[in-house]
C-alpha cells in the first residue's frame, strides 16, 4: 500500500538551486549558481580560536540547550544595530534562528492560514516561495522596476486583504537591484495603512561595495514589520545563523513557534558568534569582502558586456548577485542545458517567479569566483549561446 502524503506538499518545489547545485558539483565545472560566499574569507582561524576559547571558559553550558529566543548577549548586539539604524528595538524583539530561511516558517505558522494571500516581488527569493508555499498561500506577485517594487502593483496587491509582503531592500535575490530612499518612503507608507505585515530581508546589507547605506523600510512602519537577518553571508553559513526582530505583540506566537520546530538554534554557535562580533571582528573583516566582492562585480559585468553584448544585466551596488535577461525568442533554461556541458553552472530564471514567467532570465552568483574563473565562465556562456542560436560569439 502506498503512503499518502499531506496535500500541502503536492505544490512544493524541491529548491530548484539545490538541484543546480548537483549537477554543478563537477570540479571542471565553473559554478554562478549558488549563492555561496568566497571561501576565502569564510574565517576558519578565528572561529576556531573562539571555539577553543569558549569551551575553555564556558565548557559544558556551551554545549547545553539555551533559552529559545537565543544567547542573550548575541540578542543584544543585534538589537544594538538596529537601533543605530535608527529603529526603537529591544533584545526582547530578537529571536535567532536556524539560519534566516527558518524565520519564513516561522512566520508563516504564526500569521497565515491556507489561501491567506503572501505579496512579494516578480521575481523574488527561492527559499521564500519554497518555505512559505508549504503554508499554501495565494500569490499576488508584484513586478520590480530600478527603484524596486513597483508601486502600482502593491498598492493594487495590498488593497486584496493581503497578509505578508516580503521585500529584500538592498541587493535583491535575484536580481541585484536595491530599493531607492524614495521608494522605501513610499512602502512604508502603504504597509502602514494596510492589513498585512511586512518581511523585510536584509541578508545582504552589510556588503555594500559602493554608494551610502539606506535606512530599512521598517523604519516608517515598526509596528507591522518583522526584519530577518543573517551571519550567513558575512561570516560562515555552515554555522547557519540568522534572526528575526518582531513587534512585541507577536513575540509570544513566534517563540511558541520555534520551541515546536526545534527549541533553539545551535548553543555553541551563538557563544562563538557573539565572541566574534563583540570583539570587532566584522570592522576588520568586512572591507576586505566588500572590496573583493566589489572587482568580483565588476569582472563579471565587464565579462558579460565583452562576450554578451546583446544580454542585459543588472548593476548592482552589493550583495551577490547579477540578472541577466537574454535576448527576444531565447531560453535560459536551454541555455543551462548547454552551458553544463561547456563546464559553466547558473540559475534559469523561472525559478523565482510565483506565477510563472522569467524565460529569458537568469542569476549569476559572483561572490564565490576569483576574476579569472568569471571570465573564463562567462566565454564558456557565450560559447552555450553562440551553439544555441548557431552563430559566431567574439572569443
Amino acid at each position: 500500500m502506498s503512503i499518502q502524503t499531506a496535500g500541502r506538499m503536492r505544490n512544493v518545489r524541491r529548491s530548484f538551486v539545490r538541484e543546480m547545485l548537483k549537477a554543478a558539483a563537477r570540479p571542471e565545472v565553473i559554478s554562478f549558481a549558488g549563492g555561496l560566499p568566497n571561501p576565502k574569507f569564510i574565517p576558519v582561524k578565528e572561529i576556531g580560536e573562539a571555539i577553543q576559547q569558549t569551551l575553555a571558559e564556558i565548557g559544558p553550558a556551551a554545549l547545553q540547550y539555551c533559552a529559545s529566543e537565543g544567547h542573550p548577549l548575541l540578542r543584544q548586539w543585534i538589537a544594538d544595530q538596529y537601533v543605530a539604524a535608527g529603529l526603537a528595538v529591544s533584545v526582547e524583539q530578537i529571536v535567532v534562528t536556524t539560519g534566516s530561511q527558518q524565520g519564513f516558517d516561522l512566520l508563516a505558522k504564526v500569521l497565515l492560514e491556507p489561501g491567506d494571500r503572501v505579496v512579494v516581488e516578480d521575481p523574488t527569493y527561492i527559499a521564500a516561495i519554497q518555505s512559505l508555499g508549504l503554508y499554501e498561500p495565494q500569490w499576488s506577485p508584484v513586478p520590480l522596476d530600478e527603484e524596486g517594487i513597483r508601486m502600482d502593483g502593491l498598492r493594487a496587491a495590498l488593497a486584496e486583504n493581503a497578509n505578508l509582503l516580503l521585500c529584500i531592500p538592498n541587493f535583491q535575490n535575484p536580481t541585484g537591484i536595491s530599493y531607492s530612499a524614495s521608494r522605501r518612503k513610499e512602502v512604508a507608507a502603504l504597509v502602514r495603512d494596510s492589513s498585512a505585515v511586512l518581511i523585510e530581508d536584509d541578508p545582504y546589507g552589510l556588503l555594500r561595495f559602493e554608494g551610502p547605506s539606506l535606512p530599512p523600510i521598517a523604519r516608517g512602519a515598526p509596528q507591522r514589520s518583522v526584519l530577518f537577518g543573517s551571519f550567513s553571508k558575512v561570516i560562515a553559513p555552515g554555522l547557519r545563523l540568522g534572526w528575526l526582530c518582531a513587534p512585541m505583540e507577536l513575540m509570544d506566537r513566534i517563540i511558541i513557534a520555534k520551541q515546536a520546530l526545534d527549541l533553539c538554534s545551535e548553543n555553541l554557535g551563538q557563544w562563538v558568534m557573539h565572541r566574534l562580533v563583540s570583539g570587532r571582528f566584522l570592522e576588520r573583516h568586512l572591507p576586505a569582502v566588500r572590496n573583493a566582492y566589489g572587482r568580483q562585480c565588476a569582472a563579471m559585468i565587464e565579462a558579460v558586456g565583452r562576450y554578451l553584448p546583446d544580454v542585459r544585466c543588472t548593476r548592482p551596488e552589493g550583495g551577490m548577485f547579477l540578472w541577466l535577461t537574454l535576448p527576444e525568442g531565447l531560453s535560459s533554461m536551454r541555455l543551462f542545458e548547454l552551458a553544463i556541458e561547456k563546464g559553466v553552472a547558473f540559475v534559469p530564471g523561472q525559478a523565482f517567479y510565483t506565477c510563472g514567467g522569467g524565460e529569458r532570465t537568469l542569476r549569476l552568483n559572483f561572490s564565490n569566483c576569483e576574476e579569472d574563473r568569471i571570465d573564463e565562465g562567462i566565454r564558456r556562456m557565450a560559447a552555450a549561446l553562440d551553439r544555441m542560436r548557431g552563430g559566431h560569439v567574439p572569443r
